[in-house]
């Protein structure tokens, strides 16, 4: 098959989702498929050049939306279908279309399966009520103009919904999907329960099979993370992400400081907030907070692989959360705030105690949960990940689940 994703964001960019979607292209290709990613244009500098040079890749005409141009928007309209339409003549003929977006690359992609008659799948990969309200107190309007938009974009496609909510417009997007997935259990049951779709298959996002065994064999663990051996001394707490509101780093840094534990904090990833979280690492006394920036996906596995803690703060807007699944797979035990995610790891974590929406509580009830981590690490007794996570997040076995949906879709 010739499957063509289509991404809000270019698969190079920083983020779970890009992640994923290289992950998926590399399974499916090795099964003998052939795979285009359609996203906008990076703006951001790689090795020196703007963009990735690779012929899988149909970069659309897009313009900066972030200070650091890390993330653009291609508008959704007919003269990106001209351009989408000719980039496209140079591949094979689409099979099928593969929607891994939520916003200006979803209207694209199924404005694309639409006009050719193309069999689409619609991973929904993102809680946009939740997010918008992390991010702007005016999100009811945004999320009004938001429906707007898809209403217009999409004005073609599919029974559009008149609702102006979060779950209206996901209901919008995904109006002419053969099928629709999600990354969790918990998120598939809310799309469900809203109306978004009626039956929605899971699929984790998965690890790459082979970056995780050798991972572990460089890391000297056995490949099925039995009791993880630590030498005695300071815990090691990692936390991963995008540095934006809705992850809540800075709640965490301040969590961190008030709870004094002896412990060495690594903060991975990069984004607007890096500098409000660099000013209160420089006011703590204790622990030691490092930022490592923005590195590579085995370099990430590694130091995930070797934290005695992953850290996981976002509260209701992750629809997996892929760290602490990455953590549980390579061994690694997880600090988890969202209670959903906490119920899909089935073991292996500390849970922050839910003391409602009060952010200061929020904080302090981590800070607790943070020394009671760095106490059970340091008596040996932190709790170890559910050994069949790690079996159902492996690529190979997601890719797998996947082509069975894709089987389905085409056979209408």
């Amino acid at each position: 098959m010739h499957i063509v994703f289509f991404a809000d964001q270019h698969a190079e960019s920083l983020g779970g989702a890009q992640v994923s979607m290289r992950l998926q292209r590399k399974y499916l290709e090795r099964a003998g498929h052939t795979v285009t990613i359609v996203a906008p244009r990076m703006h951001a500098t790689r090795g020196g050049q703007h963009g990735v040079a690779d012929p899988g890749y149909v970069d659309l005409p897009s313009i900066p939306i972030t200070a650091d141009r890390e993330y653009a928007m291609t508008w959704p309209g007919r003269r990106t279908d001209r351009f989408l339409d000719q980039a496209l003549t140079r591949r094979p003929p689409v099979d099928l279309v593969h929607v891994q977006a939520d916003f200006w690359g979803a209207f694209i992609g199924h404005r694309f399966a639409h006009r050719h008659g193309i069999p689409a799948v619609h991973t929904m990969h993102n809680r946009v009520d939740v997010g918008i309200a992390a991010v702007t107190p005016l999100h009811r309007p945004v999320l009004g103009a938001l429906n707007l938009w898809r209403r217009t974009a999409l004005r073609e496609i599919g029974e559009q919904p008149r609702g102006a909510d979060g779950w209206a417009y996901l209901a919008g997007i995904a109006a002419e999907s053969r099928a629709v997935t999600a990354p969790s259990a918990h998120f598939a049951h809310r799309l469900e329960q809203h109306g978004v779709f009626g039956s929605v298959d899971v699929i984790w996002n998965g690890i790459d099979d082979e970056v995780r065994e050798q991972v572990l064999a460089a890391a000297l663990r056995p490949a099925q993370g039995p009791a993880r051996e630590r030498a005695p001394g300071r815990p090691r707490f990692i936390w991963l992400g995008r540095m934006s509101p809705e992850k809540r780093l800075l709640p965490f840094l301040e969590a961190v400081v008030a709870s004094d534990v002896d412990a060495d904090i690594e903060v991975v990833g990069g984004g607007a907030q890096l500098r409000a979280a660099e000013r209160i690492a420089a006011r703590a006394g204790r622990p030691r907070i490092r930022f490592a920036g923005r590195i590579g996906y085995a370099d990430v596995l590694a130091r995930i692989a070797a934290a005695d803690a992953v850290v996981q703060t976002s509260i209701g807007f992750e629809t997996q959360g892929m760290t602490p699944f990455e953590a549980a797979t390579l061994g690694t035990p997880t600090i988890v705030s969202d209670p959903d995610i906490a119920g899909e790891l089935r073991g292996g974590l500390w849970a922050v105690p839910d003391v409602g929406a009060d952010e200061p509580a929020r904080v302090a009830a981590l800070a607790e949960t943070l020394r009671i981590a760095a106490a059970d690490i340091a008596a040996g007794r932190a709790p170890e990940p559910d050994p069949q996570v790690a079996a159902d997040f492996r690529q190979s076995s997601r890719t797998a689940a996947m082509l069975e949906v894709y089987g389905r879709a085409i056979a209408g």
